[in-house]
């Protein structure tokens, strides 16, 4: 008879199949919401030198020759010239965090925190897809993909994904155009936080850290005798009275975050935080406007 499987490799499967069965309405509600971004942004593509056709327009005084398209102009009375995108070989990596913590939410109508990464990310994943850019998930053996068919083929390695990343992202040789995302609530010791980041940021490799948090994170709203229960075998703490350590919580929560953004800043990053109970559409916005900034100063 089979031993029966290990209590990680189980939390695992069921972590991918849980995913799995939810897919499609993540991926419809990622589209959702770059739609809606996308509505009030520009894309990131862009003319430039390169070799993949973008669009043809009408010839303008200064325009090189030899960059005439003759057999678009002999259909019409105008000159046209073909432009091509802006090829900076750049490929944007993804990561969220699969630690136990993320599968949190201090109140029923909050998404958890995974989830609501998940969605980001795949939101994400559709902008950049538009744009023509190259998106992979930053994990072992990960393969970056773009064009028409990358959302669904990222959703797809997102599933098999589950429950195999940690609470720190994989350490990975990536090109010195290579922008990595990375999506977790970023909980642990900061001098942890701050070596990945370090190993990521160390080939030269720019990126972004989004925090994702639950507003009792934050806040710690509740009141009187209180029972906490660790998700990562911290085991339990009893407080008489929460509303007596709410003050320091927050001012050693406060503390974290500063440290956080101290981290993205000294490796040259950035840093978006989000709460679950707010929109996603206004993270995403900032994390958009934030890797369009970072690639116009990297050119």
């Amino acid at each position: 008879m089979a031993d029966a499987a290990p209590a990680a490799i189980l939390r695992q499967r069921l972590t991918a199949e849980a995913l799995a069965s939810r897919l499609p309405a993540l991926l419809v509600a990622a589209q959702r919401v770059a739609d809606t971004v996308a509505q009030g942004v520009h894309g990131r593509r862009r003319t430039g030198p390169g070799e993949s056709f973008w669009q043809f327009r009408r010839y303008m005084a200064g325009d090189p020759v030899e960059r005439i398209d003759w057999r678009q102009t002999a259909k019409t009375d105008a000159v046209y010239v073909r432009e091509t995108e802006w090829e900076s070989a750049q490929t944007v990596w993804l990561w969220r965090d699969g630690s136990p913590s993320m599968a949190w939410a201090s109140r029923p109508e909050f998404p958890l925190k995974s989830a609501r990464a998940e969605l980001l990310l795949m939101a994400l994943v559709s902008l950049l897809a538009r744009g023509g850019e190259r998106v992979g998930l930053l994990a072992e053996g990960a393969r970056a993909v773009h064009g028409r068919f990358a959302v669904n083929r990222l959703g797809e390695a997102l599933v098999e994904d589950a429950g195999k990343s940690g609470d720190r992202p994989p350490a990975a040789r990536l090109s010195r155009h290579a922008h990595v995302v990375l999506f977790g609530d970023f909980l642990g010791p900061l001098a942890e936080t701050d070596a990945a980041i370090a190993r990521l940021a160390g080939g030269g490799a720019r990126g972004q850290m989004v925090q994702i948090a639950d507003a009792a994170e934050e806040n710690l709203p509740y009141v009187g005798r209180t029972r906490f229960q660790g998700l990562e075998n911290e085991g339990e703490m009893l407080v008489a009275r929460v509303e007596s350590v709410r003050a320091e919580y927050r001012a050693v929560y406060a503390d974290h975050v500063a440290g956080l953004r101290a981290i993205a800043r000294a490796h040259g990053w950035g840093y978006v935080a989000h709460r679950t109970d707010r929109p996603p559409e206004t993270a995403l916005l900032t994390l958009w406007l934030a890797l369009g900034d970072a690639s116009a100063r990297a050119r």
